[in-house]
């Protein structure tokens, strides 16, 4: 036990709980804990905005096994967290964000800068908790650290009053393996629920695994890759479980969804049994099985019970089961062992691999411009086992979604479910801070990246070595497709005469390398001089403004009126 102030009592907790960075911005309200910190061995990531701090916080949770934290002062700071925490809790992200607040006697007023932290973050966070006493300090941040992992994961806003940062108490020091074990409550699939699951899936002729950002861990990867490789299913992903499978096997389908490839969307038109393992069974997939149209079997695995509950009452799966993919994975693999399953599958196997050979990804090759489609194919040749991408979001983050065969679980961060633009350079940071050896690749459009700039100061002025590869369209290119098909061609507000210079803007905040380019003859030199150079590199392209995302399906449609576009031709 040892006498400390509140603020001490936090970062030690973090120090406890093996915390090496924090990612934040400074402000009156939080300086206690600043200076608490910079007593410390944890490192301070400032990045230029709270929004990005949350964002790169969030992101050293997406790419590794570990949780991210972020501090931001009180007021503005809050409101600025609250687009990343929410973002964060659309696509199940654990996060610690730790807020400023006013003393306790000045909660509830016009105090300067105060604003209700439960009201702004209570819809948008998995939980926000308000420390009221200094004895609660470390029980709180230990409990937090746990709970924002376990279940469903998700973001926890602490609210951190100034007078308790001050306010001298005793350190405690309890183990952290008391929270941990709190919650640790697995759901395991008993033997006849296994038998149940195999004699279905042995039943199927066409079965299709579906495999979502629920898996997204190296441990669940390495199950589900086990039981595959045993299996050799056919499977299809969706924008968040890139990487979860080997996308270079032949029944790996890839990306599901309304800018899904041809042979995803495809597939899943020709199931019989339709297996999915962590997924929301979002919108953005455009149409569910077991609606009209797409009928087949269904088995469903996931943590989230309401979710879970809403599917059985709407879609009646032959099997489902509540609890953690993984752990279900252990399970169905330990069956596996004891009782070997043979499934007759070769035909069906085969028509996957015929499906991804006939109807291949392509794009305009006669264009006097270059396609953001192109750059994606090109990159898509330089990808290693250490590659990391981080995306904004728009055309670019569909067509890095198609184009990028991910090698690895936890290397494609995208913002999924919210949709939040400006995400790309923020998360590369974080990226970068749990992957320190990894190539990060921050691939943004110029609507997007423009969302959260500073972070070419930020990356730039701390020599990160991350690599941001800009395709410029001076546009919304997402929009202005929809308004190509909606709106007569109408480009209000959309498009731009005019754009700055991004390269000569990451030159000036301290990028090592940078470099702008308009022509196709010089897009794979760049590239690869691009991907060579050490330290911040920037590579702006300047592409077709008019280029569109095939293949789509239009709104309201279904997977049989997929658009296919003008360059995706089938094959033999």
């Amino acid at each position: 036990m040892k006498e400390m102030n509140g603020a001490e009592v936090m970062v030690k907790s973090l120090e406890d709980l093996g915390i090496r960075q924090i990612f934040g911005y400074t402000g009156a309200i939080v300086l206690p804990v600043f200076h608490a910190l910079g007593k410390s061995g944890i490192e301070i990531v400032i990045n230029a905005n709270e929004q990005s701090s949350a964002f790169s916080a969030a992101a050293f949770s997406r790419s590794s096994a570990g949780v991210g934290v972020a501090v931001v002062t009180s007021g503005p700071a809050i409101t600025n967290t609250l687009t990343a925490v929410a973002d964060a809790d659309a696509d199940s992200i654990p996060l610690l964000v730790f807020a400023g607040q006013v003393p306790q006697n000045r909660l509830g007023t016009d105090e300067f800068q105060h604003i209700n932290v439960n009201e702004v973050f209570h819809e948008a966070a998995k939980k926000v908790i308000l420390i009221a006493e200094s004895t609660d300090i470390e029980a709180t941040i230990k409990d937090a650290y746990f709970f924002a992992k376990a279940g469903k994961p998700g973001p926890v806003v602490i609210d951190f009053p100034m007078d308790l940062q001050l306010k001298k108490c005793v350190y405690q020091g309890t183990d952290i393996a008391r929270y941990k074990y709190k919650y640790d409550q697995e759901n395991h699939l008993g033997r006849n629920q296994c038998e149940q699951f195999f004699s279905m899936l042995q039943e199927s002729k066409r079965p299709l695994l579906y495999i979502g950002g629920g898996l997204q861990s190296q441990a669940a990867s390495d199950r589900i890759r086990r039981l595959n490789k045993k299996l050799n299913i056919p499977s299809i992903n969706s924008l968040t479980g890139k990487g979860i499978l080997d996308e270079s096997l032949d029944t790996s389908l890839g990306m599901l969804g309304l800018f899904g490839v041809p042979y995803a969307n495809m597939a899943i038109q020709e199931t019989d049994l339709f297996i999915a393992f962590g997924v929301r069974w979002n919108d953005r997939v455009v149409q569910k099985v077991g609606e009209a149209g797409l009928i087949a079997e269904i088995a469903y695995i996931d943590i989230n019970a309401e979710k879970v509950q809403e599917v059985r009452a709407t879609r009646n799966p032959k099997f489902s089961f509540i609890g953690d993919a993984c752990i279900v994975l252990e399970d169905l693999l330990e069956y596996l062992e004891a009782h070997p399953v043979s499934l007759a599958l070769d035909g069906w196997r085969a028509r996957a691999a015929e499906l991804k050979r006939k109807y291949t990804l392509d794009y305009n090759r006669q264009s006097e411009h270059i396609q953001s489609a192109e750059v994606m194919d090109r990159l898509s040749r330089h990808i290693t086992p250490t590659t990391i991408f981080t995306t904004g979001v728009g055309n670019h983050q569909m067509l890095a979604a198609q184009y990028l065969k991910t090698l690895r679980p936890n290397s494609f961060l995208t913002s999924g479910a919210f949709g939040t633009m400006g995400f790309s350079l923020p998360s590369s940071i974080g990226a970068h801070y749990a992957n320190p050896d990894a190539t990060v690749i921050a691939i943004d459009g110029d609507s997007s990246i423009k969302m959260n700039m500073g972070e070419i100061h930020t990356i730039g002025s701390l020599g990160l070595p991350i690599k941001v590869l800009l395709l410029n369209n001076h546009g919304d290119g997402m929009i202005r497709g929809i308004q190509a098909s909606l709106y007569e061609a109408r480009y209000t507000g959309s498009e731009r005469a005019t754009d700055a210079n991004f390269a000569n803007i990451a030159r000036e905040c301290g990028f090592a390398w940078t470099r702008k380019i308009h022509s196709r003859e010089e897009l794979e030199p760049a590239l690869e001089e691009f991907l060579a150079a050490e330290g911040s590199c920037f590579l702006e392209v300047v592409v077709d403004k008019d280029e569109s995302v095939y293949p789509r399906i239009p709104i309201g449609k279904g997977y049989k009126d997929m658009i296919l576009g003008p360059y995706i031709k089938e094959g033999c």
